[in-house]
């Protein structure tokens, strides 16, 4: 896989990271590589020839790589979490999970079981027992598969600082999510789910102390 992403990925993918508030944005990719993802610092791509596995690429001057490598080897072996593999400079060899963010999972009207966030929660607590933080845990960042839930993005986990973001989360999950659109399978499109996105993040802005 290192050779692969020596070889052809690298030379090629083109990433690059606006804000550090917003996804990167990827103006291209080799094939047969294809996108997976798009966190703040990274992007997610997955090779045709090792569908198992995942590489996460860092946009330029985007530092974390140190850190997430770090992260996963104190998290060890979870089914909630992914496992690094491999790592270089500027990128990171992962374990593939499958699933569906709950992002989309709204988008898309699939029912998201209470169990979904147990699941999650308990892989948080197994996180703090082991002396990491979580944070910036968020829809686009936590994924259900198969009724379950997993935990996708970990890269923020050695930042000691308070994150309310996922019991802000598991509130409107509760409070609006499962007696509203849950039951009544709405579909919430991604204009308005951003529009959501960036009202919270306005909000926490103006008000840090109030979720």
């Amino acid at each position: 896989m290192a050779g692969l992403v020596h070889g052809e990925l690298l030379p090629e993918l083109r990433v690059e990271s606006v804000t550090p508030d917003d996804p990167v944005v990827v103006h291209h990719a080799p094939a047969p590589w294809r996108v997976l993802g798009r966190g703040n610092y990274a992007a997610v791509l997955v090779h045709p020839e090792h569908p198992e596995l995942v590489v996460k690429v860092y946009a330029p001057g985007r530092p974390g790589v140190e850190a997430e490598r770090e992260v996963y080897r104190r998290l060890g072996e979870h089914p909630a979490y992914s496992a690094c593999l491999y790592s270089e400079d500027g990128f990171l060899v992962l374990r593939r999970l499958h699933g569906v963010t709950l992002y989309d999972c709204v988008h898309r009207g699939l029912p998201i079981p209470e169990q979904v966030i147990r699941d999650i929660d308990r892989a948080l607590d197994y996180a703090r027992d082991r002396g990491l933080h979580p944070h910036d845990v968020h829809g686009r960042n936590v994924m259900m598969h198969e009724g379950r839930g997993l935990v996708v993005d970990v890269s923020d986990f050695l930042r000691d600082e308070d994150c309310t973001k996922w019991k802000d989360l598991k509130k409107a999950y509760f409070r609006v999510y499962r007696p509203v659109f849950m039951r009544l399978r709405m579909r919430v499109p991604y204009v308005v789910l951003d529009l959501v996105r960036l009202g919270y993040r306005l909000t926490r802005r103006m008000m840090p102390d109030r979720s």
